[in-house]
């Protein structure tokens, strides 16, 4: 029991003959329907972004090809892509070149997108400009996957993208943020070629420290001219040998 005091994880629960007690019962029940609820909750990228607006006043509000929820959740493709509509509004504009393109999605936990955005980016986004990273507009974009950066990224000429989006919910964890960041983004990028920071909430990796660990990769990923697997996350460490080719 003393154990418990150190873990959410589900421990220690007990029993009743050959079944649980009914309070750990009762628990998992609530937990599990916490995570449904995540992934079927409507995001608000209006009210994100009036948000955002405080902490970097160029905010796009865009969406992916996935028209609806239940489209995107069967149909991960769409997720990808950018709508036809936000395409034809990016192409309406003017396009200036950047160090860095931020985008933010529901992803399968639009709490964790409402709830944990604001803190990371007020934390993070100082020691961007303290790093003199040009950045580029702040992307909130509906029922998108991590690879939509790559479209958006490229569209924008970024050297690097970040994406932060709400991670599949876990029994207890409905509003986990992750954060995958990628050198060179342009469609066709493998998730090999990604880092990510995952479980940001306050309860897991807090923001500061989040925006720490991200501020530190990005920061070797733009001196080394990649991410993914040849990217360390302690700089310290000497990176593994793989065959690169720096993207131009």
């Amino acid at each position: 029991m003393k154990l418990r005091r150190f873990t959410a994880a589900r421990i220690a629960l007990g029993r009743t003959g050959g079944s649980l007690l009914t309070p750990a019962v009762l628990g998992f029940a609530h937990d599990h329907a916490l995570a449904r609820d995540a992934v079927h909750a409507p995001f608000d990228p209006g009210a994100l972004a009036i948000k955002l607006r405080v902490l970097h006043p160029d905010v796009l509000v865009l969406a992916s090809a996935a028209i609806d929820r239940a489209t995107y959740l069967r149909r991960p493709d769409l997720g990808r892509r950018l709508s036809d509509e936000s395409r034809t509004q990016l192409s309406a504009s003017p396009l200036f070149p950047c160090d860095l393109l931020l985008l933010i999605s529901d992803g399968l936990s639009a709490l964790a997108a409402q709830r944990q955005a604001s803190p990371l980016l007020a934390a993070l986004l100082p020691r961007l400009h303290e790093a003199d990273f040009k950045l580029g507009p702040l992307c909130i974009v509906r029922h998108a996957r991590v690879a939509l950066q790559d479209e958006v990224g490229g569209l924008f000429q970024a050297r690097q993208s970040l994406m932060l989006l709400g991670e599949r919910p876990g029994l207890g964890t409905p509003d986990s943020l992750g954060a995958y960041l990628t050198y060179g983004p342009r469609p066709g990028r493998s998730d090999a070629e990604r880092n990510c920071v995952s479980n940001i909430r306050p309860d897991g990796l807090s923001p500061a420290r989040a925006a720490e660990k991200i501020a530190t990769l990005l920061i070797a990923s733009r001196r080394l001219q990649l991410s993914g697997i040849p990217l360390k996350e302690d700089p310290t460490l000497p990176s593994p040998h793989f065959p690169t080719t720096p993207i131009d």
